[in-house]
């Protein structure tokens, strides 16, 4: 595992009493200092969030492996456990044989900040909500992904209780997902920014 270029880790501080909790999920100055890089912005441009989404999972869904690359996600488990896997194809994009990986689990309260070009992925541990950040709206333009299970990303996902042969559960649209030499390939043919 590695530490990847632009990747933030943290945990929330949660308030609670007797009566309940609260948590601040985010905040804009905790962005000020961003790298517009990572973003999949030019150099000084404003990093900002333009949409949330909150994405429901049953245990053993796996949802991934997604790359954006004029995006960053910033990701906040507000209940349940994933395993979370970040897959930095930036230097298989120029030229390097294998991608970096970082694997992690996070529960409530935890949060990861996902730059360009690091494909994203996580299997839900328990029941599973979790909220996310985008730098984009939604189009579907920028939309692009690899196979969970490639042999060159070499993500040890955990084995999924109580599903056939300890498999997780997909989506059609990641089952369809192309191998992550072809999809570097693709990349490389239209250019990075496109």
């Amino acid at each position: 595992m590695a530490d990847l270029p632009g990747v933030t880790w943290g945990t929330l501080v949660r308030h609670a009493d007797d009566r309940g909790s609260f948590r601040e999920l985010w905040r804009a100055q905790g962005f000020d200092s961003l790298d517009p890089a990572f973003a999949g912005l030019a150099p000084g441009s404003p990093v900002r969030f333009v949409q949330s989404n909150l994405s429901v999972s049953g245990q053993g869904v796996l949802r991934g492996l997604h790359l954006h690359l004029r995006q960053l996600d910033h990701w906040v488990v507000t209940s349940g456990r994933a395993y979370v896997a970040l897959v930095d194809v930036r230097p298989m994009i120029g030229g390097a044989d294998r991608p970096l990986l970082d694997c992690r689990e996070l529960g409530a309260d935890g949060w990861v900040s996902i730059p360009t070009g690091v494909a994203h992925g996580f299997l839900a541990l328990e029941p599973l909500e979790l909220v996310y950040y985008v730098t984009n709206e939604y189009d579907g333009s920028d939309e692009l992904g690899f196979a969970w299970d490639d042999p060159s990303a070499a993500v040890p996902w955990p084995r999924v209780a109580g599903t056939p042969a300890g498999r997780p559960i997909l989506s059609e649209r990641d089952l369809a997902n192309p191998a992550l030499r072809d999809l570097v390939a693709q990349i490389r043919e239209r250019g990075p920014g496109r």
